[in-house]
């Protein structure tokens, strides 16, 4: 059975061949979504291995986060930014759920994924996730869960409020625009619980800090992890 599927396996790259989406070249058979050197060019930040990195420091003093990451670094015309732009836009859910995957494996060299009990992905409004079909930050957080064995729970939290766009907002701005339209569906279910929350891309920390808000006045404790860091 096991040679039959390998063939089947090889006539449909065949004649149905997956290319890369970094360099457009062909995928081996064991390649998903980018090719092994598109792979390895993905800018990593290995934030998962080191206390008081960039990412943690965003939430100094501002609210009670007990760790934080990012995977990768964000570049303006980057390989990474037209992947996000594919997942977020255009309907790659299959992208999404590779990176979170990739994501999970960072989370496994990390010292501390032993705490954590689930993991929450920043909601999107209701009528930008039936717009759209899907919550990014969901299919992340779901391929994320695939690798490190955590449970995924995409409902917990409800964002109440459309904040608009981000953008071209300042931090002042960001954290008004988005601090009251987090809430937690059943407080009760997280109290005590080390909730690990998921979102794309982090600049100013603004909407993941507000939700950060919503679990810590549940009583849940909670630490961060997203696709991209940018410092712009």
């Amino acid at each position: 059975m096991t040679t039959v599927n390998t063939l089947l396996s090889s006539l449909v790259h065949l004649f149905y061949p997956h290319t890369c989406e970094g360099c457009g070249r062909d995928l081996a058979r064991t390649e998903q979504i980018l090719c092994l050197h598109c792979n390895r060019k993905l800018p990593a930040t290995g934030f998962q291995q080191h206390l008081h990195n960039p990412v943690e420091k965003i939430f100094w003093g501002r609210v009670n986060i007990r760790y934080a990451m990012a995977a990768y670094y964000y570049t303006q015309a980057s390989m990474l930014q037209k992947l996000i732009h594919q997942f977020k836009y255009h309907q790659r859910k299959d992208i999404a759920l590779h990176l979170g995957r990739q994501m999970g494996h960072m989370l496994l060299q990390s010292t501390w994924l032993y705490e954590i009990d689930c993991i929450i992905p920043v909601p999107l409004y209701a009528a930008r996730e039936r717009q759209r079909g899907y919550n990014q930050a969901a299919l992340l957080a779901q391929g994320i869960a695939t690798v490190v064995q955590k449970p995924a729970l995409p409902h917990a939290v409800q964002r109440m409020q459309h904040a608009g766009s981000q953008t071209r907002r300042n931090r002042a701005s960001r954290w008004e625009n988005v601090s009251r339209v987090f809430a937690v569906k059943k407080p009760d279910t997280l109290q005590g619980r080390h909730v690990l929350l998921i979102d794309d891309v982090i600049t100013t920390g603004a909407t993941t800090e507000a939700c950060s808000q919503a679990l810590v006045a549940a009583r849940a404790t909670v630490s961060i992890c997203t696709l991209a860091y940018t410092s712009s």
